[in-house]
């Protein structure tokens, strides 16, 4: 089974009840909802939350509900243990993680993201980029051109083999980067990138 996994706990730190608060129309969390039940390559999808009122939303948004303990709710929980509480509880032979605070999957992105991970044979995918932020100090004037730069995934789609989620891994010994847009590499942790975003998603939408 291919497994798409929404976590979506209550809680949130800098945006209280972020999973729910509004972008471009509709709750964040269910921007996330919308684009894997758009999906053709996921067999389940379900919602990871202790959360009751973005458990009942998940279900009338089409999706699946995972109860997830309380303590894999708080910030000290890692999203390595949610996954592992995923895969024990449903067994499911691959995971697709697609966490809410990166809302912009257009253009058939998790398929792609999918068809890749099977392509390639990897053990671990994620989306991300080149980046070329260093601590100020530790490079050089040099132009951009010239500096090597390096992959930082961007948490908008990991797709994993649940072998090493089972033993509690974050990814397996085969990893493969899948280099996108700019446009999906959005993180929505502040009310300023929730202006990001609605940005982007009104541009795509035209």
């Amino acid at each position: 089974m291919r497994l798409g996994l929404i976590p979506a706990r209550g809680g949130s730190r800098r945006i209280p009840r972020k999973n729910l608060k509004m972008l471009a129309g509709k709750p964040l969390l269910k921007w996330t909802v919308d684009a894997a039940l758009g999906s053709t390559q996921l067999d389940h999808i379900v919602v990871s939350t202790e959360d009751e009122e973005i458990g009942l939303r998940s279900v009338e948004w089409g999706a699946g509900l995972l109860e997830r303990p309380a303590e894999l709710a708080t910030d000290d929980a890692t999203t390595a243990q949610v996954l592992r509480h995923a895969v024990l509880t449903l067994k499911p032979t691959t995971v697709v993680l697609l966490q809410p605070t990166s809302p912009i999957r257009f253009r058939g992105l998790i398929d792609r993201c999918v068809k890749t991970f099977f392509e390639v044979g990897c053990d671990t995918l994620a989306t991300g980029f080149t980046s070329y932020e260093y601590p100020w100090g530790s490079m050089d004037n040099i132009p951009q051109q010239k500096m090597t730069g390096f992959f930082y995934d961007d948490g908008n789609v990991y797709v994993h083999k649940a072998a090493h989620l089972k033993e509690g891994k974050w990814w397996g010994e085969n990893r493969h980067e899948m280099t996108v847009d700019p446009w999906y590499n959005l993180e929505l942790d502040t009310v300023a990138d929730f202006w990001a975003a609605e940005g982007i998603i009104h541009r795509m939408h035209q």
